[in-house]
């Protein structure tokens, strides 16, 4: 691979397409696809259709897509309009021993939506539309294809928000949200995804439908049994589809208020934040950068820059941003121009320097994960310390970028390139080995392996590790919901009868 490389143009059909990905595992026949199509489901065999659906936003897929390779492809492309089709494709499936990787925005970045073993990608960006705003109880009904942008332009007309910004929002889906456990970033006023949703709506693999919370006709808070809602949430398409979800929604902001701050270390802006949630403040957006970070986003390098943001009824927010700046000033900070949140505001969603990183033969990826605020600052030093000493490194650095009152979510960025940008075995090595220490420095230091990118296939080798014996409790419940183990084979390190799950690396690259 070299920078010259041209990118492949998906959705365009060039000759040798076919031989540039593996064989499917699990192929489709005229009869069955036939049985497919019967279901009212659009269906499509063709290979420009299968190589779109062939990768996320993993950047290792973004590289390979470069010479036209791809980790897996699917066998078709089955693209349901509603939760009764959705049902029927995945009934069809399970009679056939067919996997069935659901797919949408494909925004992920962990592979999570990868068709591992081939197979039915089944598109659920069919699944659109807002069919209840309850402005009374502010609560939302959407299908799972809708896209978060839509979603938010849609509810604001009736002067609400979900307050769900993640950095995917014009790509990512409600269903791509709820699959990985998503964030955005004003979870600390909003919450996590997990926060928001009040019910969902379900296809099991045997093609069986199951609402659960509000859609249910659950109240607000229930105790009755465990939350079935929640064990959907973050599951990655493996227990079953969410193809609907009772979202929380607020009404829109009247006030907001913005601030700026430069630390003279990072463990003291880290103490800042932690402060001020411990005083009750949650402002929207707490976003902690470290000297590296500071000087590549905001041209301030030698020092740790934290941006904030609060919105919402003025009294709650000004106290709130009052109690920042007193908790930031404790620990030696000193005031910036407000401007440099604007900065962020207008570049947050920017990832073209990604893209243009890879074509030029940098290996690059980033990392969140959470921790305890008494664990935060090690973890910072460790990880970092452990990203810099990978051979070829040419960046190793971090940012907090969601605060809770118990912990928070610092999220890494490294990047490397080899003396030969096309000498992909040492691409792979280098890979592995940034992962494998931020993963190890995070379970040192107790902390969670991700927060909000999920697992996917980068991310499945350290699972079983990281649950312990939950870890059994994870595979019981598979084995349960899905015996047949039909549900995004390869996905949460979790055994699949098709074969192994695939290396953090993509093993069955071809």
């Amino acid at each position: 691979m070299t920078a010259a490389t041209p990118p492949i143009e998906w959705g365009k059909e060039p000759a040798d397409l076919e031989d540039a990905f593996p064989p499917a595992v699990a192929a489709i026949d005229d009869t069955l696809a036939g049985r497919l199509a019967a279901t009212g489901a659009e269906v499509r065999v063709d290979a420009a259709a299968r190589a779109e659906a062939s990768r996320d936003w993993w950047p290792l897929a973004q590289r390979w897509s470069l010479v036209g390779r791809a980790p897996a492809r699917p066998a078709a492309v089955v693209r349901p309009k509603t939760a009764a089709q959705t049902a029927a494709v995945v009934r069809v499936a399970a009679e056939a021993g067919i996997p069935v990787t659901a797919t949408a925005g494909r925004s992920g970045v962990c592979g999570g939506a990868v068709p591992v073993f081939g197979g039915i990608a089944l598109d659920c960006c069919g699944l659109t539309g807002v069919t209840e705003i309850d402005d009374e109880s502010l609560r939302v009904t959407v299908a799972a294809g809708e896209f978060g942008s839509d979603l938010e332009d849609r509810v604001r007309t009736a002067g609400l928000t979900i307050g769900h910004f993640p950095q995917s929002m014009a790509l990512a889906t409600v269903g791509g949200w709820i699959a990985c456990r998503g964030a955005g970033q004003y979870s600390t006023r909003y919450g996590k995804i997990e926060d928001i949703v009040a019910g969902l709506e379900v296809v099991l693999a045997d093609g069986r439908i199951v609402r659960t919370g509000a859609l249910a006709g659950a109240g607000p808070r229930s105790a009755m049994g465990p939350d079935l809602t929640q064990l959907f949430v973050g599951s990655e398409g493996t227990l079953g589809i969410v193809t609907a979800a009772s979202l929380r929604a607020h009404p829109l902001a009247g006030h907001e208020s913005r601030s700026a701050f430069a630390f003279p270390t990072f463990a003291a802006g880290l103490e800042a934040l932690r402060r001020t949630l411990r005083r009750g403040a949650t402002p929207a957006v707490l976003r902690l950068y470290d000297e590296r970070e500071s000087g590549r986003s905001f041209d301030l390098p030698g020092t740790n820059v934290l941006v904030a943001l609060d919105e919402g009824h003025e009294p709650i927010v000004e106290a709130a941003m009052s109690v920042l700046a007193d908790c930031c000033q404790d620990e030696g900070a000193t005031r910036l121009d407000e401007g440099l949140v604007a900065r962020w505001l207008e570049h947050r969603n920017d990832v073209s320097a990604l893209a243009s990183l890879t074509r030029g033969g940098i290996v690059v990826d980033t990392i969140e994960v959470a921790a305890s605020w008494s664990a935060l600052p090690e973890l910072y030093a460790d990880a970092t310390s452990g990203l810099a000493q990978v051979e070829g490194c040419l960046n190793a650095s971090a940012h907090e970028s969601h605060a809770y009152l118990d912990g928070a979510c610092l999220y890494f960025t490294f990047a490397g390139r080899g003396e030969d940008p096309a000498d992909e075995r040492w691409a792979l090595r280098f890979y592995e080995e940034s992962w494998k220490r931020v993963m190890e420095a995070t379970r040192r230091h107790g902390g969670s392996i991700s927060h909000h990118h999920g697992i996917g296939i980068v991310r499945g080798p350290f699972l079983r590790e990281a649950l312990g014996e939950g870890w059994s409790v994870l595979r019981a419940l598979k084995s349960a919901l899905d015996p047949a183990g039909i549900l995004n084979p390869g996905k949460l390190g979790l055994p699949s009868p098709f074969g192994d799950a695939p290396s953090v690396s993509g093993a069955r690259l071809a």
